[in-house]
């Protein structure tokens, strides 16, 4: 059996206290009620986030993943697709340097806040937004670069926006649907978290279907790492 590449998290008490206390702040400060109007600046790019839709710089791993789209990953030829797009951060990051990016998200909300953040930072010719679930609305096209942040959570979600943290059968899906959606050398990066019970299951998930996985990037936080795989298929 092949070992896990998702970092574990393995909390003393010094960290345990250090989780607290950064809970406690972002409740004094109410940043833990990201649920709202917010103008952030992310990867560089003015981001506009509105209710129902994540925070890609409060919640970090938004932030963490467009900072891996440059020109290492992709170049303009890339065709692009970002899974779960929410407010459209990583799609537009990849879109400074690709010519073609298309986002899809569950939520219709997060459809026209990325719609909004495209025409913020002058990359509506180069990103479309649809509204769907998973490769729904991408049905019959392929790509050289498949995004995806999911949720970290397994379970039914309680309304739009609780569907960017909890999924019923997203891992098994996505593992099954992504090879008929990737190009001949295509490749997807997958942002999984020590957070949640979600991410053990995408790694399986994928390895079954035949994929072959490497760690992309890592970054830790006080209270959770984080691990960008870099997913190809399998000769």
């Amino acid at each position: 059996m092949l070992d896990s590449l998702i970092a574990r998290e393995h909390r003393g008490p010094l960290r345990a206290l250090l989780s607290r206390l950064l809970g406690v702040y972002y409740t004094c400060t109410g940043l833990d009620r990201y649920d709202n109007y917010r103008l952030e600046r992310v990867a560089g790019m003015p981001i506009l986030v509105i209710p129902t839709v994540a925070n890609p710089k409060l919640l970090r791993t938004g932030a963490f993943l467009a900072a891996q789209l440059d020109g290492a990953v992709l170049n303009a030829d890339t065709r692009v697709l970002d899974m779960g797009a929410g407010s459209g951060v990583c799609a537009l990051a990849a879109a400074r340097v690709a010519h073609r990016v298309v986002g899809v998200d569950i939520n219709p909300v997060a459809v026209r806040c990325a719609g909004i953040n495209a025409l913020l930072n002058r990359l509506e010719a180069r990103v479309e937004f649809r509204h769907g679930d998973l490769f729904t609305p991408v049905a019959g096209e392929r790509f050289d670069l498949v995004l995806f942040n999911p949720p970290f959570l397994i379970g039914a979600p309680r309304d739009a926006r609780d569907a960017a943290w909890r999924g019923v059968d997203v891992a098994r899906r996505f593992a099954t649907e992504l090879r008929a959606h990737l190009t001949e050398t295509g490749s997807a990066l997958l942002l999984l978290s020590s957070f949640g019970d979600a991410s053990a299951v995408f790694e399986a998930e994928l390895r079954r279907n035949g994929f072959v996985l490497g760690v992309h990037a890592r970054r830790r936080y006080v209270n959770e790492t984080v691990t960008i795989l870099r997913v190809q298929v399998g000769s």
